[in-house]
């Protein structure tokens, strides 16, 4: 599996939910339960697609564990912030350059795509992880228990 393309992403202006967890204490059903309620009320939306994104303590770039802390969010995309649904807050995606990889199936096949990315393609692409935001871009009606779901993978390279 090769990335299905090399982009620089502007920077870009986000809306949602965060919640601090690890991979071994997983919070990620309960950040979108209390996300998707009010995902709607968003005003200035752009497009109809979501994004998971993880923040990373900078310290952690490329050698993320079950255990390492970091940030994870439930956004939508908006061209400028307003009256923001409540426990809703804005959030600034730096940009840059990403790979970007295509996932299919269900959600819980998907720690075997993260490990290929990161265990093989990483290691041989003469590429290195850059401490900025990793996300997964996810359409309109996504569901992580249908074995046809698709994400986009975006990794920060540099």
């Amino acid at each position: 599996m090769n990335p299905l393309r090399i982009e620089i992403l502007p920077s870009k202006l986000l809306v949602g939910r965060s919640l601090e967890m690890s991979l071994l204490k997983d919070q990620t059903a309960e950040l979108w339960k209390a996300f998707m309620p009010f995902r709607n009320a968003v005003p200035h939306r752009v497009g109809t697609h979501y994004m998971s994104m993880q923040v990373y303590p900078a310290e952690s770039a490329g050698n993320i564990t079950p255990t390492s802390i970091f940030r994870k969010w439930a956004v939508v995309e908006v061209s400028e912030v307003d009256a923001l649904p409540d426990g809703m807050v804005s959030y600034n995606l730096s940009g840059g350059k990403y790979a970007v990889f295509i996932h299919h199936g269900p959600a819980s096949t998907f720690g075997e795509t993260m490990k290929y990315i990161f265990q093989v393609w990483l290691p041989s692409s003469g590429f290195q992880i850059d401490s900025r935001e990793h996300f997964e871009l996810l359409e309109e009606g996504y569901s992580p228990s249908d074995p046809q779901a698709r994400e986009e993978i975006w990794i920060p390279i540099k």
